[in-house]
């Protein structure tokens, strides 16, 4: 999903198909979500958030996290260290590139990936519900750093 403005108006339409309430707060969530290129943690939210209303809890940007996951609105990238970071923007499994250095994330496009789906189900006979791929690395950035 190329366009923030649509991705946010598909997180909130689905919100009101369901009848949630719409707070401004939240709503702040959704935009913050749908435009994230850097895949944020609920604390890197929250900050942004509460730069608006200062009066939001922690509380409530988990809560709306959470929400949006049960909508399958939102990806949940879970790592050991340095806590979940989240996918508003693409909220379906795909690879990523993360940076051991900077814990930057980012989105890889790999149009085979279908095709090793497709693969591993014909061979196994497992039906794949959902996956997950992460390739760790440096990123440019942090590779000019050490020059």
């Amino acid at each position: 999903m190329d366009n923030p403005d649509t991705r946010f108006d598909q997180m909130l339409s689905r919100l009101r198909l369901r009848g949630f309430r719409l707070t401004p707060q939240r709503i702040a969530v959704l935009r913050i979500l749908s435009a994230s290129e850097g895949h944020p943690g609920a604390e890197d939210i929250y900050t942004q958030v509460k730069n608006e209303f200062p009066t939001t809890s922690l509380a409530t940007v988990y809560k709306t996290i959470t929400l949006l996951k049960e909508l399958n609105e939102v990806l949940e990238l879970g790592f050991s260290e340095g806590g979940n970071r989240y996918d508003g923007k693409n909220p379906f499994p795909h690879p990523h590139l993360i940076c051991v250095k900077c814990k930057k994330v980012i989105d890889a496009d790999l149009e085979s990936l279908g095709d090793l789906t497709e693969e591993l189900t014909q061979d196994t006979g497992f039906e794949i519900l959902s996956h997950r791929l992460d390739f760790f690395g440096i990123c440019p950035d942090c590779k000019g750093e050490g020059k």
